[in-house]
């Protein structure tokens, strides 16, 4: 698989055995039963009706796919993308990063320049995807939006953020011509990485005072609430594996979703919105930190 990587093609689906194996990945993916896959009887009007359905194909193995369909949100045509499933062996091989790319492009080309979907806040994986190399941002936060499910993954419950990612921002351009530009760095910072994405602090902002530090990671892997006044700025800071926390402390693990949920709601609701997420080291540990700012440029 290592070898092909490179050769992953992207294109849309369309045959009725590629839609069948869809619900084949959203089994294998996310654990889920056949009452919570999306049927093929249901993705073909989707299709039918503007919907776009992606795929990533290793020679004639669907190993990934991402599910959009068009909507009205704040009065504007946008494309909200519902799934995004990437097969294990695939991950960090820029799959998913490649098929958002082109769900951007489909998007672009049916006039829509704003995508939204949503995503476990707790999962940093996903977390540095969505902001560090797409550039969403995020001003709302939805409380077990998908109640109770089979999924292993939701066994800590299914906070979602809901990002926003306008296609045609500054911002984006930004990060995708950096995305696409290669560049050989000593300290080993990804090409589409902001400047001090990887070290032990945040970038400087136009604030006089540093972001106020909300919630952040104990030495036990534990949430440690900072319950302290902020301005303009905040932190929020998540385990680097919930994964792994799931697994082996289903406790530890609700107190993160407990915690987050506080921190998050906290903030959007004093009117800061989610804008980077960073994966510094600290005490030789990795630990994934948000970044909340009110106001902030995005350069539209």
């Amino acid at each position: 698989m290592a070898n092909t990587v490179s050769q992953i093609q992207i294109r849309e689906i369309e045959k009725i055995s590629e839609l069948k194996t869809v619900e084949e990945l959203q089994r294998e993916i996310w654990g889920c039963s056949d009452l919570e896959v999306l049927p093929s009887l249901v993705l073909i009007p989707l299709l039918e009706i503007g919907g776009v359905l992606l795929g990533a194909f290793d020679s004639e193995q669907l190993v990934g796919f991402a599910l959009g369909f068009p909507g009205v949100a704040d009065g504007r045509l946008t494309l909200h993308s519902d799934m995004l499933a990437v097969k294990k062996e695939y991950r960090s091989h820029n799959v998913g990063f490649k098929l958002k790319l082109a769900q951007r492009e489909s998007a672009l080309a049916k006039g829509i320049d704003r995508i939204t979907w949503t995503f476990d806040p707790l999962q940093s994986r996903n977390a540095h995807l969505n902001f560090a190399k797409l550039g969403v941002t995020a001003d709302r936060y939805r409380i077990n939006y998908y109640g109770e499910t089979s999924s292993f993954l939701h066994r800590a419950g299914t906070d979602r953020l809901w990002v926003t990612w306008h296609l045609n921002s500054e911002r984006v351009k930004k990060l995708l011509h950096n995305a696409s530009t290669p560049r050989n760095d000593c300290r080993g910072v990804p090409p589409w990485a902001p400047a001090g994405s990887e070290s032990s602090t945040l970038p400087q902002t136009d604030s006089p005072t540093p972001a106020t530090v909300l919630l952040e990671v104990g030495d036990k892997d534990d949430p440690v609430n900072n319950n302290r006044p902020f301005d303009n700025e905040a932190i929020i800071e998540i385990p680097q594996d919930i994964n792994r926390i799931l697994t082996d402390d289903m406790e530890l693990a609700v107190r993160w979703r407990e915690a987050t949920r506080q921190a998050f709601t906290a903030a959007i609701d004093a009117g800061l919105s989610v804008h980077e997420f960073y994966r510094p080291g600290k005490n030789e540990r990795n630990v994934g930190r948000y970044l909340l700012l009110r106001n902030p440029q995005l350069g539209f």
